[in-house]
């Protein structure tokens, strides 16, 4: 991620100093931001997705077939992979430097302002101010629909000072949880906190204990619960061709789609498919009515970068990144691997000195078939040489190398082979896109059956 030294009379460099409050619960800043704003949040139909994985793949979905069905779209995400803009976009475009330059400078006035006048106690949090840009933005950019990526949590989540009239949480999983709970019901409960009165909820997760939280406090709050798995199935075809699942027919309770193929890797995508699929169907009751070829490019035409995403850097140099953080998405990974590489890929491995270092690497198991352990390139990292010690406990035999940053370890790891893959954090990946641009797609992977 870029976060280069400017000066102090850069708005962004006050926007990134706002990085030391670090996590504040609690929804008083934002909530005070928002009304000396006027409530941009009012001005269009915000949807929220929350949960633990896949929310981005989710909202950029959604996003997408909103976009196709002729809506002019905000979409809000986090945390960014190289460079800032890319939290905000508009009609599928992030916004420009100057816009987010414009927008932290007059954030940064009202704040002072609001402190002068008592009524912020404290400094808003990066991703508190962020969010305030984001919300200002989009009134301002005249969008009609915003969906917005919920943060860590949801009960006291930035974004839940929307009023969403849809919402949607792909899955539940432990992480954060020294925030948010140690048990899938306590996650849950957090997660929920985004429902609102009237609105749909559509969840994608397949847990009894997490689904049952979700399905009572939509009651308990007045909002329909759908359970995107009820009903709902897709007919693979017998190969996952370049890497992607191949749908003869996707099927719901309120339509049928396909043949298609999934723009992105891994059969866990097919999962978060089907949730998007029901949000946009789900939509027509707030007036946002969106056709079945609408949905089907929210398919087959969306992108988001660093997760599954396949690079090349050369004749016989290919690179599989993906910014899997906690143990769910790393098994997700693992998955995948094993599928297009059964022998395993030397695997570029750095990660957060909170994460599950251990889970990640048993949930990735044979599908590395070496570490490479670097620092993540983040302050929050955990040391490379300390997760090498981790990696030889937890998988001993296993070769294990140490780099002093990411492109030193990407490069010890084509030397092992020509495919190499990166994961643990989206800060790695992130560095590595940005030491590695200009990039362009890879060639196809070999095809598998299914």
């Amino acid at each position: 991620m870029t976060t280069s030294p400017r000066s102090p009379a850069d708005p962004l460099a006050w926007l990134f100093a706002l990085e030391q409050h670090g996590i504040k619960l609690g929804l008083a800043n934002i909530r005070a931001l928002a009304a000396a704003l006027d409530h941009p949040e009012r001005a269009f139909a915000p949807i929220l997705v929350a949960g633990t994985n896949g929310k981005g793949s989710v909202a950029a979905m959604i996003e997408r077939g909103l976009r196709a069905a002729g809506y002019r779209t905000g979409l809000y995400t986090s945390p960014h992979l190289v460079r800032l803009a890319e939290r905000i976009a508009v009609a599928g475009r992030p916004v420009s430097e100057s816009t987010l330059a414009a927008g932290a400078d007059g954030l940064r006035a009202l704040v002072d302002r609001l402190r002068a006048a008592g009524r912020l106690e404290a400094p808003p949090t990066f991703f508190e101010a962020t969010t305030a840009m984001a919300l200002a933005r989009f009134r301002a950019a005249e969008i009609q629909v915003a969906v917005l990526e919920v943060g860590m949590g949801g009960r006291f989540d930035a974004t839940n000072v929307a009023r969403p009239v849809a919402v949607a949480i792909p899955s539940i999983d432990l992480d954060h949880e020294r925030f948010l709970g140690s048990t899938i019901e306590e996650i849950a409960f957090e997660k929920a906190g985004v429902i609102d009165p009237g609105a749909v909820v559509v969840s994608g997760e397949p847990k009894p204990a997490a689904r049952e939280v979700l399905r009572r406090i939509a009651r308990e709050r007045g909002a329909r619960f759908v359970d995107a798995g009820a009903g709902a199935g897709a007919d693979l075809r017998a190969r996952i061709r370049e890497g992607r699942s191949e749908v003869e027919r996707l099927r719901t309770p309120r339509g049928r789609y396909g043949p298609l193929t999934l723009a992105l890797r891994g059969r866990h995508q097919l999962r978060n498919a089907v949730v998007a699929v029901r949000v946009l169907e789900e939509l027509g009751a707030a007036g946002l009515a969106v056709p079945a070829t609408a949905i089907e490019r929210a398919l087959t035409e969306v992108r988001w970068p660093g997760r599954l995403d396949l690079r090349e850097r050369g004749p016989g140099r290919r690179v599989l990144l993906d910014a899997a953080h906690n143990v769910a998405a790393a098994a997700a990974f693992g998955a995948y691997v094993r599928e297009i590489a059964p022998e395993g890929l030397p695997l570029v491995f750095g990660t957060l000195r909170d994460k599950d270092a251990a889970g990640m690497v048993r949930a990735i198991g044979s599908a590395a078939s070496r570490f490479v352990c670097t620092p993540a390139g983040t302050p929050r990292e955990r040391p490379a040489a300390e997760l090498a010690e981790l990696v030889r406990r937890v998988r001993p035999g296993t070769p294990v190398d140490v780099a002093r940053g990411p492109l030193e370890a990407l490069a010890e790891a084509w030397r092992h082979g020509p495919l190499a893959g990166a994961a643990g954090s989206i800060y790695l990946v992130g560095s590595l896109i940005e030491g590695l641009e200009p990039v362009r797609p890879g060639p196809p992977v070999p095809d598998t059956d299914a």
